[in-house]
């Protein structure tokens, strides 16, 4: 018994010495490795930057085009396109095409992703509340809270402007938003188009106007943004199904 025992524990110091010696071997070999470690050490150092580091973990979570990244990050467009440079040399995002406008996000390399892990993992451990502020992020909406404070900005906007024609591009510009975002962003937040929704609104204040008011057609076109009487009256049967002088005529009665 004694015999068993001690062949028992030799063969088992010697399977330790060699899972050690495999393990410390393994090691070794690895660490012999230096192009691997360059390789993981400059994407490391790719996000040392803060700014750099925040538009990364933003295009996680969105897809956005250098002026509406500028305008979030309160930088100038070279700087945020400097920093887009470099994160995309990495095969860290990637960019596409949208009409006039190219927009960012992230890749779909598992670089990426174990990077967004990592940041993520270590501004919980650092920042006690990030979890549940990130949390409602992802429950609430694709869009962060800015595009849509914006959206309904520029729907009062519009509403407080009814009688001008104002141009998609127009709005973009105002409030520095890519036209092709807002146009996305709006239907989502109203369920219908900016367009279809305006129309909508000037319709029902021309209905307003043409039975609480003496204000002529060709007067009442132009209160709503129409500089042709022919095309207000036009939309206005599409909208209603009669002309404004049949529509007048008939509510008035009523």
């Amino acid at each position: 018994m004694c015999t068993y025992r001690s062949v028992y524990k030799n063969n088992m110091e010697h399977a330790h010495k060699n899972i050690e010696y495999f393990k410390s071997d393994f090691l070794y070999n690895e660490l012999a490795k230096d192009e691997d470690f360059k390789i993981a050490a400059d994407i490391f150092s790719l996000l040392s930057d803060t700014n750099r580091l925040k538009i990364f973990w933003f295009l996680c979570h969105s897809k956005e085009c250098v002026l509406n990244i500028s305008e979030l990050m309160k930088m100038t467009n070279p700087a945020v396109s400097h920093h887009l440079k470099i994160l995309k040399e990495a095969g860290l995002i990637e960019s596409y095409r949208d009409g006039k406008e190219v927009f960012y996000t992230v890749s779909s390399q598992e670089k990426s992703k174990a990077l967004h892990g990592i940041i993520e993992k270590l501004m919980s451990l650092t920042c006690p509340d990030f979890d549940s502020k990130h949390e409602k992020i992802n429950e609430n909406s694709e869009y962060l809270d800015d595009q849509v404070k914006t959206i309904k900005k520029v729907h009062d906007y519009m509403m407080e402007n009814l009688s001008k024609r104002i141009t998609i591009d127009e709005l973009a510009k105002k409030f520095a938003m890519n036209s092709t975002t807002l146009k996305t962003v709006f239907k989502d937040v109203y369920g219908t188009s900016l367009a279809a929704h305006i129309k909508e609104h000037r319709m029902e204040k021309a209905a307003e106007l043409l039975l609480q008011s003496s204000l002529n057609i060709n007067e009442i076109s132009c209160q709503v943004g129409y500089e042709s009487q022919s095309k207000f009256s036009a939309a206005f049967k599409d909208f209603y199904g009669k002309s404004p002088v049949d529509y007048r005529k008939e509510k008035g009665e009523n």
